[in-house]
């Protein structure tokens, strides 16, 4: 669970960082996928078709990738008008998602067997026995010492913190939807604020409760000693100046942080499906054939609309 938990926020702040970089630059959109100077295909792979299925998708030979995209491509063109229009594929990245969401939860939720006594809900002592249990038998320093600036210790506390923001009643448990939203907190409004605090202790290194610039780099980038820095770090930095410190005193207070992960109007899913189709859209129509898809195969099964990696191995219509 530790891993895993610890997984999930660098994914959140994955996502904050390469599609959000620049949201008030909707025409940018397609830059922001640039990392270190080279498309990050795998965003785009588990945008596209799901995290879990982007994986066992990445497996397969390149031509049971495209007929199995093919079969996709007929089910996002709803209108059956032979196109992929960008509203199409938005709605299918949103499914997608919403898919895993609710599978992981789902999964969890049956795995762990958290709900013994069948009442529909888990107390945190449930959770904190099934999840935290190993450490009654650890040296009391083991569990505090931090490893990349996290420690089990820290790792429950914030567990704790995040199941009492989840539960809409005392704080001590949790209904299926609830558990749902600890586990996947980042669009949930009232769990905005949890992001945000976690998003500055993961970045913040010195621990003076803000970002610096330097701090905001080195969460992407890890700089070595007589390397000069690639164009897209410096790009960054430009980024950090103009849109994220709005007071400009060098660093990213809680508000700040709040207006750079939570941005205002912004739909990651509708930013996803508008870089997909510049990417693939080679007559500029503004629209996918099916051929312009596939021949950008590779693109699209490493992205979210395939949230579908597992569908594609796993359902009887492939």
């Amino acid at each position: 669970m530790f891993l895993k938990y610890h997984l999930s926020l660098l994914l959140i702040l994955f996502i904050i960082k390469y599609v959000a970089s620049k949201p008030e630059i909707v025409p940018d959109l397609h830059k922001q996928h640039l990392n270190a100077e080279h498309h990050d295909l795998q965003y785009d792979h588990d945008k596209f078709l799901g995290e879990d299925e982007s994986k066992v998708f990445d497996s397969l030979p390149p031509e049971e990738s495209k007929r199995r995209l093919g079969v996709i491509v007929d089910k996002i063109d709803t209108n059956n008008d032979g196109f992929v229009e960008t509203e199409e594929l938005k709605k299918w990245i949103q499914y997608t998602q919403r898919r895993y969401i609710d599978d992981d939860a789902t999964r969890q939720w049956k795995q762990h067997t958290f709900d013994r006594d069948k009442n529909g809900t888990i107390s945190w002592e449930e959770y904190k026995k099934n999840t935290y249990g190993f450490m009654d038998d650890m040296d009391p320093r083991d569990i505090e010492r931090e490893d990349d600036g996290f420690s089990y210790k820290t790792m429950l506390n914030r567990d704790r913190r995040r199941w009492a923001a989840a539960s809409t009643g005392d704080g001590e448990t949790l209904t299926f939807e609830e558990f749902t939203v600890f586990l996947h907190p980042e669009d949930v409004p009232r769990m905005r604020n949890v992001v945000v605090l976690e998003t500055l202790e993961d970045i913040d290194r010195d621990k003076d409760g803000k970002i610096s610039v330097d701090e905001y780099i080195g969460d992407m980038y890890k700089h070595s000693e007589n390397e000069e820095e690639p164009d897209w770090v410096v790009s960054e930095r430009d980024v950090f100046k103009k849109f994220r410190d709005h007071d400009g005193d060098g660093f990213l207070n809680k508000e700040e942080i709040h207006e750079w992960i939570t941005p205002k109007d912004f739909d990651h899913a509708e930013a996803e499906a508008k870089h997909l189709v510049f990417e693939a859209d080679t007559n500029e129509d503004n629209r996918l054939t099916k051929d312009e898809i596939l021949d950008k195969y590779d693109l699209f099964v490493g992205s979210q609309a395939t949230d579908f990696g597992e569908a594609l191995t796993k359902h009887d219509e492939f």
